[in-house]
């Protein structure tokens, strides 16, 4: 006879093993046809604030430094506009901004939506094809608040106003945001200086903001008050929470995470537990906390079994607005905004005291709102194991334009005429396996100065100075210290006509010979 040697606490053993594995298994979810999506978007990082971008960075940023080692990085990506709206137009419609109303600058208070009615944007294609779609953190691409007395919103168009909302209806639905543009979900606030936060299409809070105003408006009492040092927190939790509950759905259907935080951008707001962790003064905790964000997201993702089977894509939407950072720097004003502090005086001295300083846009030259590269190129990681190669980098043009057609070709969605104007499927950039068709990409500071990179060379244009320009060989000047428009006058005349022909054509990547 053969004698089992399990007794009662055996039995109590397996059983424990048993339920651990259960509940392990509950947090796998199917695996769909199609790739989930997450797409993460800083707000003013600068290109050299990565430690996979710039090797001299103070700032520890070791979440987006592993996603760089297991995916795809991109050195010459750009955000076509050095402020916020307009890029972002750029990546949720695959056009340049100036075809919209809205020709430079970004967004005020209330302002109505950039895109035109009709408009087909990133989520909306997502959800043409049956994924579930999801936004957390900042849209700033336009919605409408209905009023009381059906004037507009009191601060309409502004940043500051004492009376910033006095007259909102908030018992009526917003209208013309982001769920009406492609989120099944939303959760954030449109604009910022408006300070409401929007679930849907619902206001239900509120962010707490030195500088900003929300007393003058009245039927705020169920709203909830959130500091802007928790927020990034709120956003990231209701991340979580998304993921969660989709892997407990246990539905065959792909999901689009966007992750869009308010972080690097004054007012620097960091979490008590990140102040003081970096050398790079509060700017570099908020960028290193925001990187912790980032991790819990790439965490969530191993942890419900979706990394194998998900896209993510991480970019900024323009460069820095500091040019320098340090410990122990006053970082802005009262207005929120930043203080010079590249003052050579200041720098040279903290060099000479063996102080440590750190250079967000490093090696670019400007800053955010700028048409120089500082201003415009963004870091750009893309990330889908076994389909993006590992740990590689690409020197191929990439704009946040480029986004959407390359995901409607992954995905097998058909673009409609008219839709993307200025985006190229960079696929196969992406996938490590050829330069992609962009041979040139159209640039814009906030001031409405134009320049265009082809190649190596990028020529800028500022047409309030007549024929003077600069010209800069990229390859050879990244920085660029060398304005080569007096001595190469030929080729800055043929760079200037190739930006014109796109600044007047319907749709650069179809009309324009690259």
């Amino acid at each position: 006879m053969i004698k089992y040697g399990f007794t009662w606490r055996g039995w109590v053993f397996l059983m424990g093993l048993w339920m651990v594995y259960s509940c392990k298994k509950e947090e796998k979810a199917p695996v769909s046809e199609l790739p989930n999506i997450v797409i993460i978007l800083a707000d003013d990082l600068g290109y050299g604030d990565l430690g996979s971008y710039n090797p001299e960075s103070l700032i520890p940023t070791p979440n987006l430094d592993r996603l760089a080692s297991e995916g795809m990085r991109l050195t010459d990506a750009y955000c076509p506009v050095a402020v916020c709206s307009p890029s972002r137009f750029a990546l949720m419609t695959g056009s340049y901004p100036w075809r919209s109303w809205n020709k430079h600058g970004v967004l005020g208070n209330y302002e109505p939506s950039m895109m035109a009615k009709g408009e087909l944007t990133l989520p909306q294609m997502l959800q043409k094809s049956g994924y579930v779609t999801a936004g957390f953190g900042k849209w700033h691409l336009g919605t409408s608040f209905p009023t009381l007395d059906g004037k507009p919103p009191a601060g309409f168009g502004k940043f500051r106003a004492e009376d910033n909302g006095a007259n909102l209806d908030f018992s009526k639905p917003v209208y013309d945001g982001p769920v009406d543009h492609g989120f099944d979900h939303w959760l954030g606030f449109s604009c910022a200086s408006e300070c409401w936060i929007l679930e849907g299409k619902k206001v239900i809070g509120a962010l707490q903001h030195d500088y900003y105003t929300t007393e003058a408006a009245s039927g705020t009492e169920h709203l909830r008050s959130i500091p802007m040092d928790a927020y990034l927190s709120y956003i990231t939790q209701n991340s979580l929470d998304f993921l969660k509950g989709h892997a407990t759905k246990k539905e065959n259907t792909p999901f689009f995470l966007y992750f869009s935080p308010y972080v690097p951008h004054t007012p620097l707001a960091p979490s008590e537990m990140f102040k003081g962790k970096t050398k790079a003064g509060k700017y570099g905790d908020y960028v290193h906390e925001l990187d912790d964000a980032i991790g819990q997201i790439l965490n969530a993702l191993d942890r419900f079994h979706f990394s194998d089977n998900t896209i993510v894509l991480f970019a900024s939407d323009n460069g820095s607005a500091f040019p320098v950072t340090y410990k122990g720097v006053e970082d802005s004003d009262r207005r929120n905004r930043p203080i010079n502090s590249a003052d050579n005086s200041i720098t040279d001295s903290l060099a000479a005291k063996g102080r440590p300083v750190h250079y967000p846009n490093w090696p670019l030259k400007g800053t955010k709102q700028t048409v120089w590269e500082g201003g415009v190129r963004t870091p750009f990681i893309a990330r889908w194991p076994g389909k993006f190669p590992k740990g590689a980098s690409s020197e191929a043009l990439f704009a946040l334009n480029d986004v959407m057609p390359s995901l409607a070709n992954i995905i097998g969605f058909e673009l409609p005429r008219g839709a993307a104007l200025d985006g190229y499927d960079l696929s196969s950039v992406l996938m490590g396996k050829g330069e992609g068709l962009r041979k040139s990409v159209v640039v814009q500071s906030r001031d409405n100065i134009f320049g265009v990179r082809v190649g190596d060379w990028k020529y800028i244009e500022d047409k309030d100075k007549g024929d003077i320009g600069e010209l800069y060989n990229l390859k050879e000047d990244v920085s660029e210290s060398k304005n080569r428009f007096d001595t190469n006058p030929e080729l800055a005349r043929e760079l200037k006509k190739h930006l014109d022909e796109i600044l007047q054509s319907d749709a650069s990547n179809s009309t324009i010979s690259h």
